[in-house]
């Protein structure tokens, strides 16, 4: 499904997704324009990890003396970027399929690697929705809760919040009666605009989104056996300065730890000293 198509489907898709687009991406130019080279890191984050990674950013600089410039997009696409020439120095990816490609290409030091943290994938709904809380499973017409709206989520061939979720909803038998109701948007937080502006009134996100934004609320879980671990794997790459080795132990610090909990991500890292 063209996602130009998708989005024109609806009246105020592209509102939605711009407003989004500007709440997770900052831009490279900022890189260009703030501290010198060693008092700088450039961070390229998936979308999720927004909210919990601008508090362990400011940490880390409060700690170090080095800003942390950080911009936030789907896996995919920074990735993207970064095989484009984009001078990122950190790579943090929502699944590890964007992180093994990386690798392939040369493109991140794989000795660097780290599973940092887990998520959960659910389904959300606005705050003031009707629609209770719901058992995901073979039996669920997601089809039927969705009713003449649209079920938003990330691009199903390459965002991996629509990745796990296509798995998913194959492995519980609901693909073929959902896949036509999907809005399929750039990233995750993106779909969780468009739910939280009622301009779809499901959506398919990660347990962390839906903790930070309060016009939306959780109706149901996936289970974990219906798709792959949501992993989020960090590696500096191959063109990254010293600081990113320091900015990347602080990751696993207790620090850092207790800021990545209290967002409701599960820290999978072995802990640094």
């Amino acid at each position: 499904m063209d996602l130009e198509t998708v989005v024109l489907q609806r009246n105020g898709f592209v509102a939605a997704l711009t407003a989004a687009f500007c709440l997770v991406a900052l831009p490279l130019a900022a890189h260009a324009q703030g501290k010198p080279p060693e008092k700088s890191i450039l961070v390229f984050a998936a979308a999720s990890l927004k909210n919990a990674l601008d508090a362990v950013d400011a940490a880390f600089a409060k700690q170090s003396g080095i800003d942390v410039v950080a911009s936030y997009d789907a896996s995919s696409a920074l990735m993207k970027q970064i095989e484009q020439g984009a001078p990122a120095e950190i790579f943090i990816s929502a699944d590890r399929q964007w992180m093994d490609y990386g690798a392939q290409k040369k493109l991140i030091d794989d000795g660097t690697r780290v599973t940092l943290l887990g998520n959960k994938l659910v389904l959300i709904a606005g705050k003031d929705s009707k629609v209770g809380e719901v058992t995901v499973g073979p039996g669920l017409d997601l089809a039927r809760l969705a009713g003449d709206g649209r079920i938003a989520t990330g691009d199903v061939r390459a965002v991996p919040v629509g990745i796990y979720a296509k798995t998913a909803l194959e492995k519980l038998g609901l693909w073929s009666a959902v896949e036509p109701k999907l809005a399929m948007v750039g990233n995750v937080r993106a779909a969780l605009v468009l739910v939280a502006r009622g301009e779809a009134p499901l959506g398919i996100v990660y347990a962390t989104d839906a903790k930070v934004e309060p016009a939306v609320k959780i109706i149901g879980v996936f289970p974990e056996d219906s798709h792959g671990p949501i992993v989020y794997p960090a590696a500096a790459t191959m063109t990254a300065k010293p600081a990113a080795t320091a900015y990347l132990a602080f990751l696993r610090s207790p620090a850092a730890r207790a800021i990545f909990e209290s967002f409701g991500f599960s820290f999978l890292a072995k802990p640094s000293s």
